[in-house]
């Protein structure tokens, strides 16, 4: 992250992002207000000049087989020098037959002659460099003897009044708006402060979880708010879990350890020959202990967050696939009732790790067959789907009433053959870690059934 990015908080960021959008709003919406503005200015003007053409035209009168127009005009403008209102009377050629005083030592100009009844309004440059706006119409006048001549009147304003006019709308406009844009921006800064609270509180809360003062973070947040508290509540209490079972963990590792270091020290500091065969019994029998320890630390570190998509089926194959080797001399008949493709949100260790041990234990077992038959739950509080593994087997069984002793690390149904009986309680913790849970029961096969429920969290 850059320097830039470090040195506003997440309000600063918005109110800057609000302002930036704000400021572009404002200047489209003060753009398109000018815009139609000046139009509208434009647009009066015109109105103004054409019902001085209207004027002009009904002062005009014949004058030696020509046309005129009589001095007296009921705006006194058009006879002071410099007023800023012009007009004048063209011939068919565009010679001037007539021009208004105020047109002394003025040229308006015209690009072209236009056709009578053509009222053409435009923006003109005078011979003194002045700004005008222009009207200009083209009439037919008859004569009393029959004969029909083209005229041309013209009326030209200056553009000083209707530019000082924008320049008041703008300053006006201008004001308004940077009063709203200050009014906005102190709006949207108090609307944010009470947008934000709630992320203060988690702040707050968190920082009590810290100091031990809570335990988990409270509810009531907004709808928004509600997957990140609670995946946060499942992420404070999967690591309190964690570092528990790390404890009790190291606590039963160090007990365990204890006898077989007591018979190794004996052997060793009795004096007498040093019985190979007991040595090797208990170095294997702590390596069984650190192994298992180690299994259960692997158990524990399956957490809620974090997890991705796995396709369950496949991993049920490769497992299968794995167990049908190492089994080949037993090859028992299994059945997998699954879905082609069926997506589970966790950890794909994990799940190799539960239906391995429960595999494993189906296949080591049994007489000849072994059941896996796996389903998508539906879809918990997270949105994500579970899921629903069966194994059964036509073995022995586990007997009546030692189901909760076989959860139990160390305990074994059947001592003829090898293990340290701790599959079942990896799965177990395995399971609890995905807030789930593992039953056993008996089998239509005849033997045991393992049944793992992992909700979707």
């Amino acid at each position: 992250m850059s320097a830039a990015n470090k040195k506003y908080s997440l309000r600063g960021r918005l109110l800057l992002w609000v302002s930036g959008l704000l400021i572009v709003f404002f200047g489209l919406t003060a753009f398109g207000l000018d815009l139609a503005f000046r139009h509208a200015g434009e647009r009066a003007v015109e109105d103004v000049l054409d019902v001085r053409v209207i004027m002009l035209l009904a002062a005009a009168e014949p004058d030696n087989g020509s046309l005129s127009i009589s001095s007296e005009l009921p705006d006194p403008r058009f006879a002071q020098a410099g007023s800023g209102l012009y007009a004048e009377l063209l011939d068919a050629r565009g010679e001037a037959l007539w021009r208004s005083a105020s047109s002394t030592g003025l040229q308006i100009g015209l690009e072209h002659m236009p056709e009578p009844g053509i009222r053409e309004f435009r923006r003109v440059i005078a011979s003194d460099r002045s700004k005008l706006l222009a009207l200009t119409y083209g009439v037919e006048w008859e004569f009393d003897d029959g004969r029909v001549e083209s005229y041309v009147v013209q009326v030209a304003e200056n553009l000083d009044g209707y530019t000082a006019q924008v320049r008041r709308f703008r300053r006006q406009m201008g004001g308004w708006f940077l009063a709203s844009l200050v009014l906005l921006l102190f709006s949207v800064a108090l609307l944010m402060q009470r947008v934000l609270r709630p992320l203060n509180r988690i702040e707050r809360e968190i920082e009590a979880v810290e100091k031990g003062q809570s335990e988990q973070l409270g509810t009531g947040y907004p709808r928004e708010l509600e997957p990140l508290t609670r995946n946060m509540n499942g992420l404070i209490g999967s690591e309190r879990q964690r570092l528990q079972r790390y404890r009790h963990a190291l606590g039963d590792l160090a007990h365990s350890l204890k006898t077989p270091l007591a018979v190794v020290r004996g052997q060793l500091d009795s004096g007498n020959k040093v019985d190979n065969a007991l040595l090797a019994t208990q170095v294997d029998r702590m390596n069984d202990i650190v192994r298992y320890q180690l299994q259960r630390a692997a158990a524990m570190g399956s957490g809620t967050l974090g997890r991705k998509q796995v396709d369950a089926a496949d991993v049920a194959k490769g497992v299968i696939e794995a167990l049908d080797k190492v089994y080949s001399g037993k090859k028992p008949t299994r059945t997998l009732k699954s879905p082609d493709s069926l997506p589970f949100h966790g950890d794909r260790g994990d799940l190799m790790e539960i239906l391995g041990n429960l595999l494993d234990n189906a296949y080591k077992y049994c007489e000849s067959r072994v059941s896996l038959s796996m389903q998508a739950l539906p879809a918990g509080p997270g949105g994500k789907a579970g899921l629903r593994i069966q194994v059964d087997d036509d073995g022995e069984g586990i007997p009546d009433g030692l189901e909760d002793a076989m959860l139990q690390r160390g305990a074994r149904a059947d001592e003829r053959h090898d293990g340290q009986g701790i599959g079942l309680a990896v799965v177990r913790e395995l399971a609890e870690a995905f807030q789930g849970s593992l039953e056993i029961g008996r089998s239509e096969l005849g033997g045991g059934r393992i049944t793992v429920v992992l909700p979707g969290v």
